[in-house]
């Protein structure tokens, strides 16, 4: 039986000695909550059913397909270490990882505890070489997941039993690739990989675990196949490595060139007593693009020049596996599908995007806009919020754990853009001032964690310090939807005071962004079912796809805006306001659409006046 999902998850920090765990796996229901006292930690004769791991139990590829809440899961599968491993380091150690688990997940490996994990769109890693046997070894995972808790960010996750309006069916558990990995005690931990366009150089910023007084690290950059320059140098945390780039080649969708890296991390070893050598205890290959991404006055700059975005929301369903990918060939797809219309890039909307994702987005020259799953957090979007101010601060504390580790994982993609860690988030009256103060924070540690990116602190609604001012606007009446802007930008505040929101800042001369507008239905036969988009359903294709090239000639033709994000690539369950149906089948003329979404700018042009 093939393994699903085969690929390397990780493909920017690379070791050669890896396994994927995916496939079967033993799985329990645990209504009772009572499996830790019946002891399913060290006991495998109660998971009975099959389910097909990395896709979440709620969906058809898994072979459970249960839509109801479960809380909490159980999985169990047994494995072996290769040989191999231990006989190439003596010291060598075996490290766990988990792509993605929704949401609280505790692990055992032959009955022993090795670690945990909070957090259901970030990765993690668990040291289990203590817990190993010789041969056969049985490994144990519970998870918690109430998405109707308040405490914990569930993106579009219904919070009902059923899908609704813009909520989605569930994920539950493990939802992303597992894999071990063999590591030597010694090691390269990570890398920061900061591009310096302007210089024509990288820099890099590696951590390591248990780093000895005589280590060195090396780091050779190639540029399709050839070595374009090496560096040698002791190794210590976060000592600057400094790969200057001859005849430099920067990253931008036009050429997407990505600069292959190799890290060795080198031992010295005495020989006949006197001279010493050095030997490569560690080796991570990686890549890099070299760009740059600001924001100056009312514009978006890529590598010097100005840049119109041209986005569209994409939030990575597949009606077979939700969350997942079905095949690392569907993520690349869907951006291809994207790049057809005319689109160069997408705002990734309430899911953390695995980082296959991204490595295509990398290869194939794909702006993206990196957001937070933050919906279903206590008092910060449009759920009703409960009156504790306490229970309030531990859901933040939690959303704001998390989106660092989110920032940590994914800033060295190119392809990221920007953050945007909240999405229609509310300023409730009354509540002013501790929202002010989660949002400032979070810009702050935001920056702090990657200072080269734009930080975007809320699309749409209500917006308290932020890079980029965006709005969401559903109106479906392009000579409407002029007039909403022909003096400029504005706030749009009619949808965020219908939930008792207070305004935030005001607009001061930032990259003016409509990141929402469009979501025009169109369903064949819709009056039978229960699928929505925005607005009166059109009475024909034409009259639909009409109204789209209106409604994007008008943000088009208005010189005060920066980027557009149509809503949305493609169908979603009862949401039907795609550009494509739910299997990736064109709705309408592509032709058409793209002529329409790649259309010059005003603001373009107003640059070269």
């Amino acid at each position: 039986m093939s393994i699903p999902r085969p690929e390397h998850p990780r493909p920017q920090f690379y070791r050669a000695a890896w396994q994927s765990l995916n496939g079967t796996w033993g799985f329990a229901l645990d209504p009772g909550n009572s499996g830790l006292n019946r002891g399913w930690p060290k006991d495998a004769s109660h998971f009975t059913t099959r389910i097909t791991v990395p896709f979440c139990p709620e969906s058809a590829l898994s072979g459970i397909e249960n839509r109801d809440f479960m809380n909490p899961v159980w999985y169990q599968r047994e494995f072996e270490v290769p040989n191999e491993w231990r006989e190439a380091h003596q010291d060598a150690r075996v490290l766990l990882h988990f792509g993605a688990v929704d949401w609280h997940c505790r692990v055992w490996v032959n009955g022993k505890e090795v670690g945990e994990h909070c957090g259901g769109g970030t990765s993690f890693a668990l040291d289990i070489t203590d817990a190993l046997n010789g041969s056969a070894n049985q490994l144990v995972v519970r998870v918690e997941d109430d998405v109707r808790s308040g405490l914990q960010p569930a993106g579009k996750q219904s919070l009902r039993h059923q899908s609704f309006a813009a909520s989605y069916t569930r994920t539950t558990g493990i939802w992303q690739s597992v894999w071990l990995e063999s590591v030597p005690t010694t090691r390269i931990d990570s890398v920061q990989i900061i591009p310096d366009w302007p210089q024509d150089r990288l820099v890099i910023l590696p951590r390591y675990v248990a780093l000895q007084q005589a280590n060195k690290i090396r780091c050779i950059a190639s540029s399709n196949g050839q070595e374009v320059t090496r560096v040698e140098q002791p190794a210590g945390d976060a000592l600057p490595i400094i790969l200057n780039l001859p005849n430099a080649r920067a990253w931008s969708p036009d050429d997407p060139h990505l600069y292959d890296l190799q890290f060795e991390l080198l031992s010295e070893v005495e020989e006949d007593n006197s001279a010493t050598d050095a030997i490569c205890i560690d080796s991570v290959t990686s890549y890099a693009g070299l760009r740059q991404f600001k924001t100056v006055g009312d514009r978006f700059f890529l590598n010097g020049k100005p840049i119109f975005l041209r986005l569209v929301l994409d939030q990575g369903f597949y009606p077979q596996s939700l969350w997942t990918a079905p095949t690392d060939q569907a993520l690349r797809d869907d951006i291809e599908l994207s790049k057809k219309l005319g689109f160069n890039g997408a705002r990734l909307h309430q899911k953390v995007f695995e980082e296959r994702f991204h490595y295509w987005a990398d290869q194939l020259g794909y702006l993206t806009w990196g957001e937070f799953s933050d919906w279903a957090l206590e008092g910060m979007n449009f759920f009703p919020p409960r009156q504790d101010a306490v229970f309030q601060q531990r859901a933040l504390d939690n959303h704001l754990r998390e989106w660092c580790e989110v920032v940590e994982r994914d800033r060295n993609h190119p392809s990221i853009i920007l953050w945007t860690p909240f999405n229609e988030a509310i300023r409730r009256k009354g509540r002013e001032r501790s929202y002010d103060a989660a949002v400032k924070k979070i810009y702050a540690l935001t920056k702090a964690l990657d200072p080269t990116r734009p930080v975007h602190d809320a699309s749409g609604w209500t917006h308290v310090q932020t890079d980029v001012y965006s709005v969401h606007d559903y109106e479906q009446d392009p000579a409407v939807f002029y007039q909403t802007y022909a003096n400029g930008p504005c706030d749009r505040g009619e949808v965020r005071e219908q939930f008792g929101g207070e305004p935030g800042v005001v607009y001061t001369g930032q990259p003016y962004v409509v990141d929402e507008y469009g979501g025009t239905w169109w369903k064949e036969g819709a009056e039978q079912d229960s699928s929505w988009g925005y607005g009166e359903r059109p009475n024909s294709p034409e009259a639909a796809i009409a109204r789209i090239i209106g409604l994007t000639a008008v943000l088009l033709e208005n010189p005060k805006v920066a980027g557009f994000c149509y809503t949305q690539l493609t169908d979603i369950e009862q949401e039907q306001n795609g550009l494509y149906t739910d299997s990736r089948e064109p709705k309408f003329d592509q032709a058409r659409l793209l002529n329409a979404f790649s259309a010059p700018a005003a603001i373009e042009a107003r640059d070269q006046d």
